[in-house]
């Protein structure tokens, strides 16, 4: 320098040429040799120090350092000397590029020595990434050791001792910013706190307007497969199309079979109406149901005939007995007629399959099934008048298969679809005495119907006279007795005598007072019960009676009467 002071740099030894001791000027005079780069290797010189690393404070002028990096050990140079300063081994030359600006970062605290001001100084300063702290490299023993301290990477040469320093190094001097602070403060340039957050808004908003977007789709797809079922045409697998044939025991044969014989009438009277279920006899068009069916039509009603078809004919009364609780109608102008064959109910089971078909609550052509659940079940329905005149006796069939008010006068059939008996009534759930007919409450399970048997022979009769005759034994019964078995009344109609001179009683020796325990074998227990023993008999029939007479046990035998029904 000019003032005669030389200043001692923090630098690598130089490469010197053979004779000189003393470190080159920064002035570089004329006819001095070129300065010693630092990565020019030379031996060492135990009187200069080594590279200071970039956190290690440059001493004042005049001063030692105060820390001597240790020396290498003496060995050839990597390098031959470079008599031309050409890079990367001496001085940038006037045709090299400008080398990159490098902003190494030294450790914190580490004063920087003051340098001329860069061109960089008059800009306004500019962000820099921060890098790591500059580690130093400690000293090889091997003679090959780079001539570099590492800076963080950087790998940046350190001048040597007397190296002249060119405007192009000092305009780029990442060191020669005094007063400015080596390493900025806070998060990196575009990582502000705003910016991250207007980041984090402007997804929340994406993300938003995706999930409407999705939503929307969503719910436009769902609507329309809900209206169409689904985005293609959808078809489930499904059995091929039988013929409809059926065995014909089976219910649905039964049903098949029996049908086109059964009808639905409507009655409609002065005072009352009602609806209920018949089934043909004859190809003559006579059509048996119950009597409390037609009831309601009186003498002058109406009562019309629909077939299972569909066809609808117009009918007339024919007979009835409210005894057996039979009625028999006449259809005319009709042809075609299918008569449902009458079995035997003579020999039906307990436990025998049926199926009832009617028309419950005016559902017509209703088919339902079951079992025999008794035989010679004695019920007694009817009494609506008072005076006896329309309560009919029935030996009935038990069957568990549903029958509601409407199924009266339809057919219980078997198995091979044969009559065996007529549906008359129901035990009423809500009753709770005796059995209902023609109410309004729902089947539970106990259902009765005429013997086929029974319901043949008033039939008949009902066709051929117009009338039925009932089997007598020609006595009065008391009805108010409450002992087992049916007792013989004291007085009969109108004070005469409780056994009709002349009659099957008389005959048989029976008398006033005697109580009647079986008919046929069969136990009776009340007057009802002998009633519906006697009717379930054809006139002329003979009975054996066991009855009791002042304890002693006795046992007759008689012919049965007959009398007219109403």
């Amino acid at each position: 320098m000019d003032d005669g002071r030389q200043a001692k740099w923090w630098s690598r030894p130089a490469t010197g040429r053979p004779g000189r001791d003393e470190p080159e000027s920064r002035g570089g005079g004329e006819g001095d040799a070129p300065s010693a780069r630092p990565d020019t290797p030379g031996p060492a010189d135990p009187g200069t120090a080594t590279a200071a690393p970039p956190d290690s404070p440059v001493p004042p002028a005049g001063q030692e350092p105060q820390q001597p990096a240790p020396s290498r050990p003496a060995g050839p140079p990597l390098h031959e000397p470079d008599v031309y300063s050409t890079p990367p081994y001496g001085g940038p030359g006037p045709w090299a590029p400008a080398p990159p600006v490098q902003r190494p970062t030294p450790a914190h605290g580490t004063p920087v020595p003051p340098q001329a001001v860069p061109l960089q100084a008059a800009l306004p300063p500019q962000p820099s990434p921060v890098l790591p702290q500059a580690t130093p490299v400690p000293p090889r023993s091997s003679p090959e050791q780079a001539p570099y301290a590492t800076t963080g990477g950087a790998g940046v040469p350190l001048a040597g001792p007397g190296e002249q320093r060119s405007s192009q190094w000092l305009q780029y001097d990442p060191w020669g910013a005094p007063g400015q602070p080596l390493t900025q403060g806070g998060p990196p340039a575009g990582t502000e706190p705003g910016n991250r957050k207007n980041r984090r808004g402007g997804a929340f908003a994406g993300m938003l307007l995706l999930a409407l977007v999705a939503s929307g789709i969503g719910g436009g797809v769902g609507a329309y497969v809900e209206r169409t079922g689904g985005l293609t045409t959808v078809e489930l697998p499904q059995a091929s199309h039988d013929n409809g044939d059926r065995a014909p025991e089976s219910v649905a044969g039964i049903a098949a079979s029996a049908l086109p014989s059964v009808v639905t009438l409507h009655v409609s009277g002065t005072a009352e109406s009602g609806t209920g279920t018949g089934f043909v006899l004859d190809a003559r068009g006579h059509i048996l149901t119950n009597n409390h069916v037609v009831a309601p039509a009186g003498s002058s009603g109406d009562i019309t005939v629909t077939f299972s078809s569909g066809e609808t004919a117009a009918a007339e009364l024919v007979g009835k007995d409210s005894g057996y609780d039979l009625a028999v109608v006449r259809v005319k102008g009709v042809s075609g007629l299918k008569p449902l064959p009458l079995g035997n109910s003579d020999n039906v089971r307990v436990g025998d399959p049926v199926v009832a078909i009617g028309a419950p609550f005016d559902l017509s052509n209703t088919v339902t099934s079951g079992i025999i659940s008794a035989k010679q079940r004695p019920i007694t329905a009817g009494g609506e008048k008072g005076d006896g005149s329309d309560i009919s006796y029935v030996d009935a069939l038990q069957t568990d298969a549903p029958i509601n008010p409407g199924n009266s006068g339809g057919p219980l059939v078997d198995t091979q679809a044969h009559v065996i008996g007529i549906n008359s009534a129901i035990r009423a759930a809500d009753s709770g005495k005796g059995t209902e007919r023609g109410g309004q409450s729902g089947s539970i399970g106990l259902g009765f119907a005429i013997p086929i048997n029974q319901g043949k022979r008033v039939a008949e009769e009902l066709i051929n006279t117009g009338k039925a005759t009932h089997p007598v034994i020609g006595v009065t019964l008391d009805m108010k007795f409450t002992g087992d078995g049916a007792k013989v009344g004291e007085k009969g109609p109108e004070d005469g005598p409780a056994v009709t001179k002349g009659g099957p009683a008389a005959k048989a020796g029976i008398r006033s007072g005697d109580v009647i325990t079986e008919v046929q074998g069969q136990r009776v227990h009340s007057g009802e019960e002998l009633i519906v023993k006697i009717r379930a008999h054809r006139p002329g029939d003979r009975l054996e009676l066991r009855l009791t007479r002042r304890g002693e046990e006795r046992s007759v035998t008689l012919t049965l009467g007959s009398a007219s029904g109403t």
